[in-house]
């Protein structure tokens, strides 16, 4: 029994050494799989495993792994939560709302749940909803801060950028309040990206550096500055951390294939280098949907966004267009993230550039369909913040486009 115990316990540790340490994901699954081979019945392992196969973007691998997890332990939450979320990466709603609806009757509860549960009535358009699920969190204050996180999120989706900023303080201050400095820097750092978005570089730059000083050795906070600041122009901080950042996780599957390409995408479009902004390497590749650990949603699916500003800047719409749909397409993964409705001025961004590099009919339908976006995009700002710099540029593009 020694011998078999050691057995499996040096196959866990290879596993959580690939999944922890170095980050080397597809190395994590192996070593998962390794274990399942030899323990079939360690539930644990084929959760773990589904965890691997979702920031790998491999969505229906990781529902068909952990539906095996939750034969073997039906009264694990974390495993109808993770569940519920690889169906909302899906598009698979009403199979997430069951999911969910399960833990509910049987009186499984705990954040995860209803951070979920926040984001379907988002998709679905429900305050009354989404205020529900938010006096749940306001009852638990070691949980307040996501909740305010969360809404801060929301307000921005639409544009009601100070809203969106003072909640932001307020889940900051939460979380600092419950010795998780951490989450404080990731919020502060997803807002600094959000603000650069929105055409406010000078603050964005500041509040990634806020970001920093809180948590300097955070990974999720130290890639999502460098990314605001490269988006903030200001390139020799981004190209600083992203050395970093490289040092740090050479071989982390994310960092090396996600944010640093990303980051350098970003920095050439800053050098007004399109061509080479738009090489992100992966195009077409589940990696690029895959879940990322320290968001509250799954993903913003920033190097999707910034290849279709790419592609934008290199005057091809049409290839633009692809990518800022991919994100509309995507919502259940984006959430409430502000990528999801900026990809809207996106496509029309995209639609009237192949308005004006087209002709006849071809030119006629671009800019059919680029007013349309527009005005998705407009409605969906109606109440927006007025002085926000990217909604004044679209308002004038779209007033010269009718």
């Amino acid at each position: 029994m020694r011998e078999h115990a050691s057995e499996r316990e040096r196959l866990a540790i290879s596993a959580d050494y690939y999944q922890n340490v170095t980050g080397e994901l597809d190395k994590a699954a192996q070593a998962y799989q390794r274990v399942i081979e030899s323990y079939p019945r360690d539930y644990g392992a084929y959760s773990n495993l589904g965890v691997i196969f979702a920031p790998l973007g491999q969505y229906e691998k990781a529902t068909e792994t952990t539906k095996q997890a939750a034969l073997l332990a039906p009264d694990a939450v974390e495993i109808y939560e993770n569940l519920a979320n690889y169906a909302l990466a899906l598009q698979r709603f009403d199979e997430s709302r069951q999911l969910l609806q399960q833990l509910q009757s049987r009186k499984m509860d705990d954040f995860a749940m209803h951070s979920t549960s926040y984001a379907l009535a988002f998709l679905d358009a429900d305050p009354v909803a989404m205020a529900e699920q938010q006096r749940w969190f306001v009852s638990k204050p070691e949980y307040e801060t996501f909740g305010l996180a969360l809404a801060s999120d929301t307000e921005g989706y639409v544009g009601h950028l100070r809203n969106a900023l003072e909640l932001n303080a307020r889940a900051v201050e939460s979380a600092i309040r419950t010795d998780s400095k951490e989450n404080a820097a990731i919020w502060q750092a997803s807002t600094a990206l959000q603000q650069a978005a929105y055409g406010y570089t000078h603050e964005a730059r500041q509040t990634a550096a806020a970001a920093l000083k809180l948590a300097p050795t955070s990974q999720g906070a130290e890639v999502e500055a460098a990314l605001a600041f490269a988006m903030a122009d200001d390139a020799a901080q981004a190209q600083l951390l992203g050395q970093s950042l490289n040092k740090r996780f050479p071989l982390d599957t994310q960092m090396q294939s996600l944010w640093l390409p990303a980051i350098q995408a970003q920095l050439a479009l800053d050098r007004r280098n399109p061509v080479s902004a738009g090489q992100i390497p992966q195009a077409a590749n589940p990696l690029e949907l895959g879940q990322i650990a320290f968001v509250l949603n799954i993903s913003c699916l920033y190097p999707i966004y910034i290849r279709g500003q790419a592609f934008l800047a290199a005057g091809q719409g049409s290839a633009a267009a692809i990518e800022f749909q991919k994100i509309i397409d995507h919502n259940g993964i984006v959430w409430n993230c502000w990528t999801g409705a900026l990809a809207h001025l996106g496509v029309a961004r995209a639609n009237a550039l192949q308005s004006r590099t087209s002709q006849g009919a071809d030119a006629d339908a671009a800019r059919v369909r680029a007013l349309a976006a527009y005005k998705d995009f407009l409605t969906l700002w109606k109440d927006a913040d007025p002085d926000i710099p990217i909604l004044k540029e679209a308002k004038a593009e779209y007033a010269k486009l009718q």
